[in-house]
């Protein structure tokens, strides 16, 4: 049964629709598209089409199981592209750099996101032979990817999304780290640091560890580890990024070291794949596999080979968008099962989240999963033929056949653990009543956890007050009186649960996964830096592949917010203006003439401003008017004046102006320099004009 919310996610994004934007399937017809698609692999190796149509239609449409979006997507139609997940390489050399921006619109035009190591650039300011110039370091051409990315999510039904990963040993470590201090900079990137086991090692015996230029692999200088970690947690802390990935540990469960060395992994970073390599994922419907209170574990095994043979027949029928990523991808076969729904699971069960016995039951359902598809794989492998590189692989010698090189792997599963009315992947619940922002922050979603709502009419203390009150407690029962304590317990929220507590459950997946496991540690607002720190430690120290923290609250637009009240009512009414106001008239010289800038202020501060040229009319006039009345508005709603200087300042125009004060770019420039100068309590500088830029360099060629 399909919710309000599934069906919403669906019309907007899954479900087909003509050149007019008109939806001609129904998400019935959407998972037999789906099934026929994928099952008609098996005529390939002489299987029952029909058969393996039904056993996928059935667990698709039961929501016992869904791909990735893109073979939801994609399947059955001209794009045919279904994986989530991509590596690609990026060579130190401009024509490199550039065909992988190419590659990149590619993958992302088809619905996959992207991973990149940024690791081989060579570091700022580095010589460059080729030119005898210096080079400009990979935080700069992230920047040019990020673009790239922006440009092709317009077009598309899902947004494009990159994973930019640098190695903590490379010279332009630390502007890395910071590239994410201003949340409008590389908007369209997760960012993750590499760090080795070296470099952990030094950070815990605190040490100094050395800096290598990729270009000829010769140290650079020494620093400080555990300086670098602390600038690593304090970002973390101030926006959750950069995430750290154990790159050494990746590595050392890298399947197929003989065919290459993983250095990246896919934007949520629970897929670390081979440069070239793409991966199809899906998930299991944790919270459809219990019975009686206990796990069905006879339709929890039924679940996991139909799931197995659905994921390996994508990498048959998938239409890759790259002959390189067809070849690798095909040479290993990677897939990646994972679960979902685990939180109403423990529910369902009657077990709290943050608990031993919890911990207990994720091993028991991972290690279960993990077996059973294994022994899928090795009888696929049988059937079909081990997967190419299977010679040389870690699976030599220990099985007889093995037909994918990874077959676990848990995601986030965002879209689909929404369709499939499930809790995401193996989170907690975020809270009992909660905002979802989705499809890009267009649509808001409110969401009550059903279950709570069942017991709590079952038991007798559903109330509308009391699911206020709850919405008010930021979404949490935790110390509501007309909860029992018994529900409270099973009912813990994401904030509720110490970052301790996320960690080890991470691990106790990770455990039995074989590709990586995406999970983020929640943090209370009030949470310091130094709880970061220790939830960095702690997930190396537990054998984590790596770690993604947020604090609440620490980034403008957060996908989930318990405070609904809050974000409904953010549109923003700007404040009635008073009969009396103080203020300066600011006289600036520009390439048009004299600009005379108004700047009123209230009790609050800069309040309105109006900009006046001396002697034009027309269209400048009426433009300075707008300009204007849209700053009035934004300091009357409470915009920062800062902000508004920050996007007027440097805008040019054909005529500029060198003025004692410096260059006047064009009317807004001037604008904003007054607002700019005005904040900071500056006189106005003098305001005699010396030459337009082209007047001055005319009377330099006379003097010449």
């Amino acid at each position: 049964m399909l919710t309000e919310n599934a069906l919403t996610v669906l019309k907007k994004r899954y479900l087909l629709k003509n050149e007019k934007g008109e939806i001609i399937e129904t998400p019935e017809q959407m998972f037999r598209r789906v099934a026929k698609n994928i099952a008609s692999a098996d005529e390939k190796y002489g299987g029952d089409v029909k058969k393996a149509e039904e056993d996928f239609y059935k667990i698709m449409s039961n929501l016992d199981f869904l791909p990735n979006s893109p073979t939801l997507m994609n399947a059955g139609t001209s794009i045919q592209q279904l994986s989530a997940c991509f590596v690609l390489p990026i060579e130190d050399s401009m024509e490199g750099i550039f065909e992988s921006i190419k590659n990149t619109a590619l993958i992302h035009q088809s619905g996959g996101g992207t991973g990149f190591s940024f690791s081989r650039i060579r570091p700022k300011g580095d010589i460059v032979h080729s030119t005898g110039g210096v080079a400009s370091g990979p935080i700069s051409f992230m920047k040019v990817f990020n673009a790239s990315t922006d440009v092709i999510k317009q077009g598309g039904r899902r947004r494009g999304a990159n994973m930019g990963i640098l190695r903590v040993d490379h010279p332009d470590i630390m502007g890395f780290i910071t590239a994410k201090a201003d949340q409008k900079e590389l908007t369209n990137f997760n960012i993750s640091v590499a760090a080795s086991e070296e470099f952990m090692q030094a950070v815990k015996n605190k040490e100094k560890y050395s800096l290598i230029n990729p270009r000829n692999n010769e140290a650079v200088k020494e620093i400080d580890a555990e300086m670098v970690f602390n600038k690593v947690v304090e970002m973390a802390w101030k926006n959750g990024e950069p995430g750290i990935i154990f790159l050494d540990r990746i590595n050392k469960d890298n399947p197929t070291p003989h065919v290459g060395e993983i250095e990246s992994t896919n934007p949520c970073g629970e897929q670390p794949l081979l440069p070239y390599e793409s991966c199809n994922l899906g998930s299991i419907n944790l919270s459809h596999m219990v019975k009686d209170g206990k796990i069905d574990f006879d339709r929890l095994r039924d679940v996991v080979w139909k799931s197995v043979h659905f994921l390996d027949n994508v990498v048959d029928v998938n239409k890759y968008p790259l002959d390189k990523i067809r070849e690798m991808t095909l040479g290993n076969r990677k897939i990646g099962l994972g679960v979902m729904g685990f939180a109403d699971m423990l529910i369902n069960m009657g077990i709290p989240y943050d608990s031993e016995e919890a911990l207990d039951m994720a091993r028991k359902v991972m290690s279960f999963v993990q077996e059973e598809g294994r022994k899928a794989s090795v009888e696929l492998g049988k059937q079909r033929g081990s997967f190419p590189n299977f010679k040389g692989s870690i699976w030599d010698g220990k099985y007889e056949a093995m037909r994918n090189a990874t077959v676990t792997t848990i995601a986030p599963t965002g879209s689909i653990s929404i369709i499939a009315g499930c809790s995401s992947g193996i989170e907690p619940l975020f809270a009992i009543t909660f905002i979802r922002n989705i499809l890009d922050k267009n649509d808001r979603l409110v969401e009550v956890n059903p279950y709570f709502e069942k017991i709590a009419k079952e038991r007798g203390f559903y109330t509308d007050e009391l699911m206020k009150k709850i919405a008010e407690n930021n979404g949490s029962v935790k110390g509501l009186e007309e909860v029992p304590e018994d529900v409270q317990k099973i009912f813990s929220t994401a904030l509720d649960i110490t970052p301790e507590w996320h960690i080890r459950m991470q691990a106790a997946f990770q455990e039995y996964t074989d590709n990586a496991t995406s999970k983020t540690v929640n943090f209370r607002e009030e949470a310091t830096v130094d709880d970061v720190r220790k939830v960095y430690m702690l997930a190396y120290e537990l054998g984590c592949k790596g770690v993604t923290v947020y604090r609440y609250g620490s980034r403008e637009d957060q996908v989930l917010t318990t405070k609904a009240e809050k974000k409904a009512t953010g549109i923003k009414k700007p404040k009635p203006r008073p009969v009396v106001v103080k203020g300066v008239t600011r006289k600036v010289s520009t390439g048009c003439g004299n600009l005379y800038v108004t700047m009123n202020e209230d009790e609050d501060g800069l309040f309105e401003v109006f900009a006046r040229l001396g002697k034009a009319g027309g269209c400048a006039d009426a433009q300075l008017e707008a300009i204007g009345r849209l700053i009035s508005l934004c300091l009357r709603s409470g915009v920062e004046a800062e902000a508004i200087v920050k996007q007027l300042k440097a805008i040019r125009c054909p005529s500029p102006l060198l003025a004692r004060g410096g260059p006047i770019l064009s009317c807004p420039d001037a604008v904003a320099k007054a607002l700019e100068e005005h904040i900071k309590g500056k006189k106005p500088p003098e305001t005699s004009k010396l030459d337009n830029f082209a007047a001055l360099k005319e009377k330099k060629s006379e003097t010449a």
